[in-house]
């Protein structure tokens, strides 16, 4: 039998009687509500979350948009490179369940001094060293230390997988929202676009009218004054456009990005899903399992803590050729071996270790803590969401109406100046507020579409675990 067959075979009996310190896992009991509290909001038709969601809202740019996120966002690539990073963690911890075999070649050449204490001179005699020799060193895992820490290195790897898709979900989410913010943009220019085209109209009419005496000036410096705030209310639209469109690169990789116009209220209704159950959450959310893997991973180092209060078991050996003639090294008689077994604990240590226990039993209750953080947040999310999607679809239909009254108040307005029975204030105000609907109409377009993106995500985006 081979050294390296020995210390596996000693190594496989030792942890067959070993014992395993520290607490295995349990997923902790967090008491969620049978139901969301928006009953209502839940008569859905769609079925669950598809992966590819934003396709959902059948816009073509949007998807290209996502789908270059996902390749070149580097908060993304980040998170990739964490993943590899812990699954190296995670192979290095399982290599630590096995010896490690190291090679050496030496050769040397020595004299020593005839004057430190040797018989005779002739000792003296300048001698020659060749050794070859394959050494093993191997922990044997009586108290489960190094497979706790593979367990733990495990649930990080878990963990970091887990986050990877969470900032994934993040990141369609966060595209899809700044995509919205500038279709809702595009839809507030064409409104102001045409109010401004009215403003402009109302100030050649009136100024028609002041020439020829029936409108004062002040009716043509209150057009005047309306355009002109119009003109710079298209401005401002569209530099937070810009800002949108800039931030829309930054999220997709593409800092040049160019956004050819379009209009919000193109977009359909997506078919939203059903909530399910608040439990579901557990499995559905990458956020939670992320905190989950975290737990795991903070209950095996209380293991690895433990461990560390007790006595260490290593076995030693090597196994090779030793000779003082190059020509013999290869001989039988030049075979060398050594075996041993080292027992390293503490005696007294003042209470380090416990001290150290105590710390990763503490690390665990607030990992344990942020898990029902994260729960509750996700469940929280869900009704938020749930609620603002149905608000914001009811809030429309009466939004629409106050266009329709609005345009109805503007014409009635326009009538009553021409025919001089009101003053030209009537027709500004009539003016804004019809504008002022108009962009409100927009925005809560906007809002609704963000709510159903909302609702996507709390639901996990369409996330499987592994």
């Amino acid at each position: 039998m081979t050294l390296r067959a020995l210390a596996v075979a000693l190594a496989a009996g030792a942890l067959g009687a070993c014992t395993m310190l520290g607490p295995d896992y349990k997923r902790p009991e967090v008491v969620l509500p049978e139901r969301y509290p928006d009953a209502a909001a839940q008569t859905a038709t769609a079925g669950g979350v598809p992966p590819t969601w934003w396709a959902l809202y059948q816009d073509d740019a949007l998807e290209q948009l996502v789908r270059g996120g996902l390749a070149r966002n580097t908060d993304l690539r980040l998170a990739s490179a964490r993943i590899d990073e812990a699954a190296a963690v995670l192979r290095e911890a399982n290599a630590t369940l096995f010896p490690q075999v190291d090679g050496s070649l030496d050769a040397g050449r020595s004299r020593a001094s005839p004057r430190a204490g040797t018989a005779s001179p002739s000792s003296a005699a300048v001698r020659n060293n060749f050794r070859i020799a394959a050494g093993t060193g191997f922990e044997l895992d009586v108290f489960g230390r190094l497979r706790r820490l593979r367990e733990a290195a495990g649930a990080d790897f878990l963990a970091t997988r887990y986050g990877r898709d969470a900032v994934m979900l993040t990141l369609t989410a966060a595209i899809a929202q700044t995509y919205f913010t500038v279709r809702a943009l595009d839809a507030q220019l064409g409104v102001s676009a045409e109010t401004l085209a009215a403003a402009q109209d109302s100030v050649e009419i009136t100024a028609s009218r002041a020439r020829a005496g029936l409108a004062s000036d002040l009716d043509l410096n209150q057009a005047q004054a309306n355009r002109a705030q119009l003109a710079a209310q298209i401005k401002d639209l569209r530099r937070l456009r810009a800002a949108a469109v800039h931030q829309l690169g930054l999220l997709t990789g593409s800092l040049d990005l160019q956004l050819a116009a379009g209009d919000l209220r193109a977009l359909p209704t997506p078919p939203l899903p059903p909530a399910g159950l608040p439990s579901t959450l557990l499995e559905r959310r990458a956020d939670v399992r992320q905190a989950e893997a975290a737990l795991m991973a903070a209950g095996a180092q209380i293991g690895v803590a433990r461990a560390a209060q007790f006595p260490a078991f290593r076995l030693t050996g090597s196994l090779g050729l030793h000779s003082a003639e190059l020509s013999n090294l290869l001989s039988v008689g030049a075979a060398s071996w050594s075996f041993g077994l080292a027992v390293l604990g503490p005696i007294f240590d003042a209470g380090r270790y416990a001290a150290r226990t105590e710390q990763a039993e503490a690390r665990a209750r607030q990992a344990a803590i942020r898990y029902e953080q994260s729960v509750e947040t996700a469940f929280r999310e869900v009704a938020d969401a749930l609620s603002n999607v149905q608000l914001a679809a009811d809030a429309e239909q009466d939004l629409r109406e106050r266009v329709e009254r609005a345009g109805n108040s503007l014409k009635l307005a326009t009538l009553r100046y021409e025919a001089g029975y009101s003053a030209y204030l009537e027709v500004l105000d009539a003016q804004r507020t019809l504008n002022e609907a108009q962009l409100a109409l927009v925005r809560n377009r906007q809002a609704f579409l963000g709510f159903t993106v909302d609702l996507m995500n709390a639901l996990g985006g369409g996330w499987a675990p592994y």
